[in-house]
This record gives structure tokens, sequence and C-alpha cells, in this order.
């Protein structure tokens, strides 16, 4: 698992603070140096990592505890309270609702596995007795209708899309009104994936927003994307609504830091990581 060795990183860091003969200001610093090495490492964002070193220090003043205080207890706790801060932005992701149509839209980079991800997603709810349906409002990229078809057809998913038809605003909005009428309580709009540089595409993103009425708007983020995650993620959520995060590649890459800045930037949970190319890599996060 990709986030393993971070967590071993910190882990030994908490280890060896605990182990010291005395808590001291040196022992603090040796402890926080070496989990802000494995965070960087892991590309979590700079400033991330430095507002929570910040943070540790407030809240453990050694100087005010007094002698009786258990001060490995309290860094242990101050340590475990921040990086939770990280991870849970204190709201939990609209979840849907078994029998009453609900709209959930994917946005994200290109080549983060986005469409994949659309499919599996869908096949999840499935298998759990829901009526999921699969909208490709991706016209951007050749070969995504293609895609989307192909691994929709595969798990037995209703799909709509259309080879002729330029305008990613427009199918989206039938393919919804479609899939309503056919009574599906599960309706997924897959996107064109964009970058933060690309300012048409996000104005495009925010049409197909309006026109879809999504009740979520999932960010999919592959886990590798390293430094840059933070701002990528920010943009979108300026952009549109985002209400949750998906992490896909995590069974490649060494570092899954990248993911630990999506949340904070967006705000929002992950709810699903991606762990390979099959329908049923794919675990509840």
């Amino acid at each position: 698992m990709v986030l393993a060795q971070l967590g071993g990183s910190i882990s030994r860091a908490i280890q060896q603070m605990s182990n010291a003969t005395i808590i001291d200001e040196k022992a603090l610093n040796d402890c926080l140096n070496e989990i802000t090495r494995a965070l960087l490492q892991s590309d979590v964002q700079f400033k991330l990592v430095r507002d929570m070193q910040t943070n540790i220090k407030k809240i453990v003043n050694l100087d005010d505890l007094a002698a009786g205080h258990n001060k490995r207890r309290i860094i242990q706790q101050a340590i475990f309270n921040e990086l939770c801060k990280i991870l849970d932005p204190g709201k939990s992701s609209f979840t849907p609702k078994k029998g009453k149509p609900s709209v959930v839209m994917f946005v994200g980079l290109q080549g983060s596995g986005k469409t994949t991800t659309c499919t599996k997603y869908a096949y999840y709810y499935q298998k759990k007795g829901w009526k999921p349906a699969l909208v490709c409002a991706d016209t951007f990229r050749a070969g995504a209708f293609d895609q989307l078809k192909q691994n929709a057809t595969k798990a037995k998913i209703p799909f709509y899309g259309s080879y002729m038809e330029s305008d990613p605003v427009k199918i989206a909005e039938e393919g919804v009104e479609r899939f309503k009428k056919e009574n599906c309580d599960l309706i997924i709009v897959d996107t064109s994936g964009r970058h933060k540089q690309e300012a048409a595409l996000f104005e495009e993103m925010r049409q197909v927003s309006e026109a879809a009425k999504p009740d979520l708007i999932i960010f999919v983020m592959d886990s590798s994307i390293g430094q840059a995650a933070f701002d990528q993620a920010q943009a979108f959520k300026q952009s549109v609504a985002v209400g949750a995060v998906i992490i896909t590649k995590m069974d490649g890459h060494a570092k899954g830091g990248g993911a630990l800045s999506a949340v904070a930037a967006t705000k929002s949970p992950v709810i699903f990581i991606g762990t390979g190319e099959h329908m049923d890599e794919f675990e509840v996060f």
C-alpha cells in the first residue's frame, strides 16, 4: 500500500521519541524533523507540512507542562490530531440513496484514470443493488466514448454518449434526462480531463455542471501526481463544488502524499481508492 511506507516512517519517528530518556525540546524537534522529512519525501505540499509542525509546537509547550504530565502521550496525541486534520476535512460526502435518482459528476486531470474510475464506481454500487448508468460528456479526448462504452458493456451498465455531438453540455443534459426517465438511481457523468492552465476547459466544466446539476462532484486524482496535487485540486475546487476525492493508481507508486494534499485543497474526503486496473480493484477508503 502506497501510504504504508509513510505511516511506517511516522511511526518510527514517534517510537524513537518515546524511547528517549528525557523528553525535551531536542527530542521533540528530532521527532518533528523526521516526520516532516517523511511527509515531504511523500510529496505532501510544503506549506501543509510547515503548518502542521507549527501547530504541534503551539500545542506542545514543554516549558508549560508540569512534571507530572505524560509528555510522550501529549506529543503523540498532538501529532495524531494534526495528521488527522490533513486527512479529515471534518465533513462527510454525499451518499447516493437507493431508488432516488442521484447525479454524480467526475472531474480531474488528463490521464488520472477518470473514465475507468467512473465504471468502477458504477460497478461498486451495481453490486449493492443500485441501478447505475454512465454518460460520456468527454468530447475532447479521441476514444473516450469508445473506452466508456467498452467498460460499461463489460460491466452490463447502460451508457449514453455520441460520436456526432461535440457539445459536452448537451450530451450531459440529454444523458441525465434520459436515465432519469429510465428510473436509474445513480447517473454518472464522465467529463474531459483538464489542467488548471486551461481556462476554456474549466469554463466548459462549469457549464456541464450547471446542465447536469450533480448531487456530488468527485475529483479523481492520480496518486503519483506529487507536489502539483494541491494547486491542481484547488483549481478544480474553485471552479466547481468538489465534494469528494477518489485516488487512483495506488498500486504502483511509492509516494502517496499528493493524496493528502488533494484532501486539504478540496476540503473533501477521500471516498475510494483505485488499486489496479480491474473493475473490482476499488476500495472504500
